[in-house]
């Protein structure tokens, strides 16, 4: 891995004892607060799925571990975050070759239902007149109100029915007229 690479934060998997994931994901944060390592740590993850279990004809929701004996973190690999992460109480070490953490790639990223950051640039502004180009509303046209790039939404102020009515779509759903 080239010096380079490391500077940018990556996604890693850190190994940990069954049932230490959450007290490792809390130790980790205080770790990382106390000893100001703000800039190298962006993210410390125990991924967690809800279950719905119907048990007597009631519902009940639990929250499960996706991945039991795992911790994801997004971060800065140096010499003192490998060394913080490798030491935090719980942790048996960092999934790759023993002193070489291998991050994630974009697509395991993707396949664990994280998003990957993508900067979209749209070619339209608010109040500029679009098309729907699919789904319920093809072929509409509406007025831009918001765009929201963190989403990759746009909300529309679209004419149905005489009436104006606000919907959100995917940037890719629209086209400037």
């Amino acid at each position: 891995m080239s010096q380079e690479e490391k500077k940018e934060p990556r996604w890693y998997v850190v190994h940990t004892y069954s049932g230490y994931e959450n007290k490792v994901k809390t130790d980790l944060e205080k770790t990382v607060k106390n000893r100001e390592l703000e800039d190298f740590f962006f993210d410390i993850v125990v991924p967690m799925e809800e279950q719905i279990e119907i048990k007597d004809g009631k519902r009940k929701t639990n929250l499960k571990k996706v991945f039991p004996g795992y911790v994801l973190v997004k971060m800065i690999v140096t010499e003192e975050s490998w060394y913080i992460v490798r030491n935090t109480r719980g942790v048996t070490g960092f999934v790759g070759s023993g002193t070489d953490p291998i991050p994630l790639t974009e697509e395991e990223i993707r396949s664990m239902g994280f998003e990957v950051p993508t900067t979209i640039t749209v070619d339209y502004d608010v109040n500029d007149t679009v098309r729907v180009l699919n789904g319920p509303l093809e072929n509409f046209t509406g007025i831009i109100q918001e765009i929201n790039k963190e989403k990759n939404k746009v909300k529309v102020l679209v004419s149905m029915f005489g009436r104006e009515t606000p919907v959100e779509l995917e940037f890719s759903q629209v086209q400037k007229i």
